[in-house]
Parts: structure tokens; C-alpha cells; sequence
């Protein structure tokens, strides 16, 4: 099977890969955190830095330095709204839109985030022989690029593409190049 997941679902595509590889013919890992399984720092700082003097972008990074209200639901999507811009290389109306897509459910963020990984999972990736596509924005501020590319150094086949002036939402800020990187991975498979 192929199996794809992006962002905090890749952390469940990974346990998913690591503890049953042989089923696994391709995966593909669209912007993924990363810093839970390799000890490279993030460059997000950095990134932040570039883009600093925007006023929307500044007061983002304000909220999400300050961290999430998690007093209730309505307070940690007003947060989660807050931040919105930060995951994205620009803040044009298609990722507006996009942002305001669905809705965040606290208690099941809570939950997921508060399972840690096996101490070894970083390990286990090695019997994931199957092709791996780590593909990230190059100006992702959550993710950053170095654990990105670290990541795909721990499977076999690992591959990683960055995608410039792209966030954390590739398919929305840049689909051309999300469609052939991820085609071009998938070389056809459903």
C-alpha cells in the first residue's frame, strides 16, 4: 500500500511504516515535524527572521510564542487562527481560505500529542525498505528544513524535496509543484 500523511499525521504514518514495513510500498511524508525522532535543530528561527516586519506575520509569531489558550475548544481554534499565518511562505487569499478550513479538536490534540513515541522508533525506520518521500517547504516555520532532511536519512530509500516559497500546506501555496513532486514520486501508483 501507499500510504501518505502530512504534518502531525505523519508521526502516525511513521509508527504505522515502522511497526508494519512489509506492507508499506511507498510513503510519503508531506512537511513533517520531525524533531521527536532526529536531534537536529530546526532552522525556524531563522526563518521567522526573514519574514520579520510583516505585521500580520509579526503578530502570528507573537501568538504562537505565546503558546495555545487550551481553556477550552472556541479559545485553542482562536489560537490555532491566531498562528495561521506562520504556516504559510505567504498570506495571500488562498491560504486565508485555507486556514480557515475545519476546526481543531482540543481534546483529541491533547491526547495525540501527549503519546510518546518508542524510544527506538528513529531505529526502526531502517526495515522500512519502501521508496520514502520526505517533502517540505522551504520556508516551513514549524517544521524548518534541516530535521526534514534528517528524517530522510533514516529510511533506506529515503529521498527528501524541498519546495521553495512554500510552507507548511505545499498543495495550497505551490500545487504545480506539489503535484509533480508527489506524481513524480508516485510514479503512477494509486
Amino acid at each position: 500500500m501507499t500510504v501518505i500523511g502530512h504534518s502531525a499525521g505523519t508521526r502516525l504514518t511513521i509508527s504505522r511504516a515502522a511497526q508494519y514495513p512489509e506492507p508499506v510500498a511507498r510513503l510519503l511524508l508531506v512537511t513533517p515535524p520531525s524533531t521527536y525522532l532526529v536531534d537536529e535543530p530546526a532552522d525556524a528561527a531563522e526563518l521567522i527572521g526573514e519574514r520579520s516586519g510583516d505585521p500580520v506575520f509579526d503578530k502570528a509569531v507573537a501568538a504562537l510564542q505565546d503558546g495555545a489558550d487550551l481553556s477550552d475548544e472556541t479559545a485553542f481554534n482562536a489560537w490555532q487562527q491566531a498562528c495561521a499565518p506562520t504556516g504559510y511562505a505567504a498570506w495571500t487569499a488562498a491560504e486565508q481560505k485555507h486556514a480557515q478550513l475545519g476546526k481543531f479538536d482540543l481534546a483529541a490534540a491533547q491526547e495525540f500529542f501527549s503519546a510518546q513515541p518508542p524510544e527506538d522508533l528513529a531505529g526502526r525506520l531502517a526495515a522500512v525498505k519502501a521508496p520514502t518521500s520526505v517533502l517540505g517547504g522551504a520556508q516551513d516555520c514549524l517544521t524548518g528544513v534541516p530535521p526534514v532532511k534528517t528524517l530522510a536519512r533514516l529510511f533506506p530509500n529515503g529521498d527528501v524535496v524541498l519546495i521553495d516559497q512554500c510552507g507548511h500546506c505545499p498543495w495550497v501555496e505551490r500545487p504545480a509543484d506539489f503535484r509533480r513532486a508527489a506524481d513524480t514520486f508516485l510514479g503512477g501508483h494509486d
